[in-house]
């Protein structure tokens, strides 16, 4: 059995809008009764539960804790923490995780993604024991058995240590001007702490959460705000986090983005100097085509993995490998981490830059991109990625581009778009190919919807 042919479950959780699908009270209690009795059954009794910074959290965690209680587990309440903060705290307090989330999207949206005891994403076997259970009849313990909840004040705290510890000792960010960008999610009440405590001057923002303004024309998935307040505060560098802290995209001090290639790139750079035996670096299908070369210029070996930090968490184990990532920002440093943590990799580029006297915008030099082109295009219905016009338009392009360049289209596992890929070594190019592919796709969900 496949991914692709579980009901419930994606590549990274389950996500939706609220009120549809799973992501309603009452199936959101039936969906964490479900997962309770799936862990007790692997003599698992305990859950760490957390939620980004979404409204709708507060009707999901208390559904969430009814659920676990009802198959009884002991539920571990963090309150608003990222999902990185989840991770490390199920290894901590020897628990599963669950964070409630919909990432890097908007407020409508919410979802799950879930922890191992070790720290890592469950594995294939027992989501597919928990749409097992799922479809059996809610049946709760018996009265002695239930489970009960207990709130983990000091959270936030033991996450942000868990940080500094992964920075190295001699090091102080003294003299940095950071602006950070906390997206009004989860990293809210931690990011600005730490880096402050580490020594540099932090201006934030992004730290307002209302409930409806998370990832809203802020964060890693919109960073020009933050490249406009770099420049107005003439700041070093600017870090900007998705809604529950797993990604991080950069801004250096002449307000130019730094994205998650980049910031791979600069870490793996940082690693080879501190004689670290990194194996070698895994991207993605999306990942730019420039990190390739510039690993093979530093004799790092480079694999492409399938879109998804699953995939590349898989390649790197696979491999023994250390480093990997993707261009949305989403780095795995797993001498640090078992999972991706936006904190942590941002970190590490600022140790990089403080170890080699760089500022990131001559950090990043050492890489030079090709231009990319990445055209979202929403869909009314689902497409057929093999309908003869898309074949047919995505055969001229790779004919145009020849070895020059690459095509690449894909349906989201997150959100209802096709993301249409180009890119070759020519930006006018690049620019007007994209544009055309984008177009044949859209009118084609156009006709469809």
């Amino acid at each position: 059995m496949s991914i692709q042919e579980k009901k419930y479950f994606g590549t990274d959780g389950i996500r939706g809008k609220v009120g549809q699908g799973l992501i309603s009270a009452d199936k959101f209690l039936k969906l964490c009764w479900a997962i309770g009795m799936t862990l007790a059954d692997k003599k698992i009794f305990s859950i760490v539960l957390a939620k980004d910074t979404r409204r709708s959290g507060y009707m999901l965690e208390a559904a969430a804790e009814a659920g676990f209680v009802a198959a009884g587990l002991d539920v571990f309440l963090l309150g608003p923490m990222s999902t990185p903060g989840v991770a490390y705290l199920t290894r901590s307090l020897k628990a599963a995780g669950l964070m409630i989330t919909a990432s890097h999207n908007l407020c409508d949206d919410n979802g799950i993604k879930l922890f191992s005891p070790h720290g890592t994403k469950l594995s294939d076997e027992l989501e597919y024991l928990i749409e097992e259970y799922i479809e059996q009849p809610f049946t709760t313990v018996a009265s002695k058995n239930l489970g009960r909840a207990k709130r983990i004040n000091d959270a936030s705290g033991r996450y942000i240590e868990f940080c500094k510890n992964t920075f190295p000792s001699h090091i102080s960010l003294k003299g940095l001007k950071i602006v950070v960008d906390c997206a009004n999610g989860a990293a809210y009440n931690v990011a600005p702490h730490l880096f402050r405590e580490l020594g540099a001057e932090v201006i934030a923002i992004g730290v307002s959460p209302d409930g409806l303004n998370i990832n809203y024309q802020c964060g890693a998935t919109a960073p020009q705000d933050l490249s406009a307040k770099v420049k107005e505060h003439k700041a070093d560098l600017g870090i900007a986090l998705d809604g529950d802290g797993d990604r991080v995209i950069m801004v250096d001090h002449t307000g130019a983005i730094v994205d998650g290639d980049e910031i791979l790139f600069i870490i793996t750079r940082w690693y080879l100097h501190n004689k670290k035996e990194i194996g070698g670096v895994a991207g993605t299908q999306m990942s730019n085509l420039g990190l390739e070369l510039a690993c093979e210029k530093l004799k790092v070996p480079f694999c492409r993995t399938k879109v998804g930090d699953r995939y590349v968490l898989e390649a790197m184990q696979q491999r023994n490998w250390m480093l990997g990532g993707e261009p949305s920002g989403h780095i795995l440093c797993l001498d640090a981490h078992t999972t991706g943590d936006g904190i942590i990799a941002a970190l590490r580029v600022l140790a990089a830059m403080v170890t080699f006297g760089e500022t990131l915008f001559e950090q990043r030099q050492y890489m030079q991109k090709h231009p990319q082109e990445l055209i979202n295009v929403r869909m009314n219905a689902a497409i057929d990625l093999n309908h003869p016009e898309i074949v047919a338009v995505v055969q001229t392009a790779e004919n145009e581009l020849q070895k020059q360049g690459r095509v690449l289209l894909r349906s989201s596992g997150t959100e209802p778009v096709v993301r249409v890929m180009v890119e070759g070594t020519d930006q006018v190019k690049v620019k007007r190919i994209a544009r055309e592919i984008a177009s044949t796709v859209e009118n084609l969900t156009h006709i469809r919807g």
